[in-house]
Parts: structure tokens; sequence; C-alpha cells
């Protein structure tokens, strides 16, 4: 079933303002929503909310069903009487452009620590009950992740595949000794899982009271050392003897790659999954509609069709394409479920075959008008506006796109008097305005804005850069960039357009 008519921000909370070097869910979070319900926005786009990697890539984590403790706010903390001045006496001066995500973990886990101590001391019978409810409701998961969590501290970190055997293996003398050693530590795992989930809770619950619903989203595949892989290694092609993966993910060489993308997560063992009945599938989606209103589905082809580079290859050229059973999976999520509110990031090379599933589930699709210009190859005129239906999400770019201006900028003289043209523009001060015009006027029913391009920042501004790993992620806006200028000047687009939410007298007439 398509969506209703609307608009909004594309916005990770890594990159809320705060004095803590990162974004989390206190204040400016809150403000946050009520700069969405003033500009007349009905949709806040984030990406995977997981708990990450060294290189802090949110599409990369050790769960796919867990949340990130760097994103829990010490305000709150403070509030509900587990921190005390003295634990924000020696606070470190943040960067408030950037995140240095090393500094913020030196300066965080310590304040993590202690609030979990003062919340096993001093949890009230009614805290404690929450909080057993929460462990016993999310048991399918999160007794794995604690469990794992705390093995890769006592291993200083190394993946699961190098730890002792046994505990590699998930043996079950092995895991009964591993739990009462870390006790201690799987409490603390759980308990930062428990506060992650009632601050977002909360957050999530002020946004939909407001009429503010949240788009999440899901990588399709899930990190080779994670706790989803150690945990359920049937669900995964994986080598018997080294534990390592026997088919790997990636794409195949195309005119941006004469070697192809080697992404190295293991790709399913789909015959394993149906054969459970997908239950790990429905487990992944549950947990995540617990966070999220809408689903953005990253890589949907590969629920069609995917490429799978055997084990040994340093480069995705010598894969081939295996059949995936998506239909059924989302048959199955479907009767498990109810309606699926699903995007489909189907972006890339997508057969027929590809839109053809997407169709048949009406999921929307994606459409970027910065991939709509420029020259060659790279200029697709399928994602200009007069090639759209409906049933579509338009973004000016996403978070692997440089900004509107950053990109602009960078394209040649006759690349930019291209785009001018066609948006009927003789100068091109305030491009960005004009293109997040071009995405709210087109007939997709869901335009989705980065709020880099609506605050008109250039490419240092940018949020990540495909295919490197250094200085990514880490972008941040100041509080006083939410202007009533721009909430007054993105309303008012937002309404010329029909894209504003209908006021409560009117509905039902």
């Amino acid at each position: 079933m398509p969506f209703p008519r609307a608009s909004g921000i594309l916005l990770h909370p890594t990159s809320f303002p705060s004095p803590f070097g990162i974004g989390d869910l206190g204040s400016e979070a809150y403000r946050f929503i009520d700069f969405l319900v003033e500009s007349a926005q009905q949709l806040w786009q984030i990406l995977p909310l997981g708990p990450t990697w060294d290189c802090h890539s949110p599409y990369a984590s050790y769960s796919a069903m867990a949340g990130n403790p760097l994103l829990i706010s010490p305000e709150i903390l403070q509030n509900k009487g587990l921190l005390d001045r003295e634990s924000f006496s020696k606070l470190l001066e943040f960067n408030s452009e950037t995140v240095d995500f090393e500094q913020v973990i030196r300066a965080k886990t310590p304040m993590l620590r202690r609030a979990c101590e003062n919340f096993q001391a001093k949890a009230t019978t009614v805290q404690q009950q929450k909080f057993e409810t929460f462990c016993q409701n999310q048991s399918s998961w999160l007794n794995d992740f604690a469990l794992f969590m705390a093995l890769k501290e006592a291993y200083g970190g190394a993946s699961w595949n190098t730890w002792e055997h046994m505990i590699a293996k998930r043996q079950q003398e092995a895991i009964l000794q591993w739990q009462q050693r870390l006790s201690t530590d799987i409490f603390y795992h759980k308990y930062l899982q428990f506060e992650f989930f009632c601050q977002w809770s909360e957050l999530k619950h002020y946004a939909n009271q407001r009429g503010i619903q949240i788009i999440g989203d899901i990588p399709i595949y899930v990190a080779y050392d994670s706790a989803d892989v150690w945990a359920n290694p049937e669900n995964f092609c994986l080598d018997r003897q080294t534990g390592l993966p026997a088919l790997m993910a990636g794409t195949p060489p195309d005119f941006f790659s004469t070697t192809g993308q080697l992404w190295g997560n293991p790709v399913y063992n789909w015959e394993q999954l149906q054969q459970s009945g997908f239950k790990w599938w429905v487990q992944r989606f549950q947990s995540i509609l617990n966070y999220v209103d809408v689903i953005r589905i990253d890589h949907f082809r590969g629920f069609e069709a995917y490429w799978a580079v055997k084990q040994g290859e340093t480069t995705a050229e010598n894969g081939e394409w295996i059949q995936a059973p998506g239909k059924a999976l989302f048959e199955f999520l479907k009767a498990e479920l109810g309606f699926l509110p699903i995007l489909a990031e189907d972006l890339g090379e997508i057969t027929p075959d590809v839109e053809a599933l997407r169709d048949y589930f009406e999921f929307p699709g994606m459409k970027i008008l910065q991939f709509a210009f420029g020259s060659g190859i790279q200029a697709e005129k399928r994602f200009l506006p007069f090639n759209y239906h409906s049933n579509c999400v338009v973004y000016t770019g996403t978070h692997d796109n440089d900004t509107t201006v950053g990109w602009f900028n960078q394209l040649s003289p006759q690349e930019r008097e291209e785009v001018l043209r066609y948006l009927g523009c003789t100068s091109s001060e305030g491009i960005h305005w004009d293109l997040i015009r071009l995405a709210h006027s087109s007939v997709a029913n869901q335009a989705i804005i980065p709020l880099q391009d609506i605050l008109g920042l250039d490419t240092s501004a940018r949020m990540n850069f495909p295919g490197t790993s250094k200085d990514n992620w880490g972008w941040r806006y100041k509080s006083a960039d939410l202007t009533q200028e721009v909430c007054k000047h993105l309303r008012t687009m937002t309404e010329t357009y029909d894209r504003a939410p209908i006021p409560s007298e009117l509905k039902g007439r």
C-alpha cells in the first residue's frame, strides 16, 4: 500500500548537538522533533542504530538488533539520579562540528559504567521489574549479544573466530563457564540496552504524539564479527573448518569499479533460513519495529538475487549471481506482521525481476535527484521527476552523496548550466533550495531531504565518502543552525506542495 504524501528530514542521531562530543537522545533530540513539527514535516529518517565497529559506520555493527550505547544521554541519566555532578566535573572540551569517536568512547564509558553501578544499587522495585521485563521480552537476541560483547572485551576486541575453540563454537560447557566468569560485564551490557531502549522509546513516543514517523534502516547483510553470526552460524554460509565466510557478499564489476565491491560479509544460508520459517528475519523485523515506524531496506536487490564470491578471493570479479527467496520471505513476514511499512533501496543495477519483486509488494523505491544530472553513464534520466510515479521516495541526495552545494560546485561549468536550465534558474545562489523545491514539487509520495541540504552546507558537512574508512560519519550541526528563518522557509515550501500534515479538525471530511 502506498504511503501518503509527506516530507521529512534525513539526520542520524550522532549529528545532534550535545556537550558530550556526539549527538544523543537528550534535549537536542527533542528540540529537533519540535523543529520537524514547526516546519510541517512528518518524517524523520535515520541510519542504522546498532553498536558500531572501530570504523564507526552505522552499517558495520556488532548486532542487527541492539542499540548504540554512545547515543545514551548522560543528561537523562543525571535526571534519573544515576549520575551526579561529579561525573561531569572532568568533562573534556569536544569539537562541536564533528565526532571524535575515540575521545567520546573514553569520556562516556566511565559514565555509563557508573550509571550501571548506581542502577544496581539504587533501582526501585518498579525499575528492577521494568529491567527484568525488558530482558525477558528481548531474550531471543539480548542474552547472546550481552555475552558476545563481554567476551570481546575479555579477548581484547579480537574477532570471535579467534577465541578459544570451545567458546567460539558455543559449546554449552564453555558458555556456562563464561557466563559465570563475566556475569558483571554481561549485566552491564544488558543494562546499556535497557537504558537505550527506554530513552529511545520515550523519544519515539514524543515524535509519534506530534505526528512524526521515524524511518529506520536495515542493512541487508550483517557483519561477520557480530553476535548474529557467532550465535546463529547456521544462518550463514560459513566454512565448517575455519568458521570464515565460505561465500562473501559484494557487487560485480561495473562502470564505477573494474574489480567490483567485495564487502566481506557472509551471505545468508537461505535454504536453512527458509526451513526455519525465516525465524531470524522475523525477529529482526520485530526488533527494529520496536524502534521505528517505517523500514528502509538497504541493497534491496539482494533479496531477488545476490552476488556471492568464494572465500580466498581478493576482489569481487569472480563471483556469481544466486537467486534469493525474497518473495517467500516477504510473504511470510506479511503473514506474521501484517502490513509491511517498507521502503526499498533500489539503486544501482536493477533488473526487471528486482522491480517486479518491489512492485509486487508495492514497496516505494528511491529517486536521487543528484543522479539525474551530469555527463555520460553517471546521469540517469529515470531520476528526473517527469519519469516518476507517485509510489516512490525522492531525495536530493543520501548519506552516501555529497551535499547539494558540494555536488553542484564540483560539476563542470557545462553540467552546472544544464542543472540551472532544467531548474529554470539564472543563478546558482540558493541551489540547495532549488533542488529541494524540485523534490517537493514532484509526484513522489514522500520527499526526504538531508539536513545538510536544508542548511545549505558544502562538502565539509558530508556524512560519508563510500569506499573510504576515515573521516566519515562524524558531521554535527550546531543548535543555532535551526533558525526560525530556515524553519519558515521549509514550512512554506512544504505547504505549497501539499506535503504538510492535515489539520486535525479537517481529518475525515
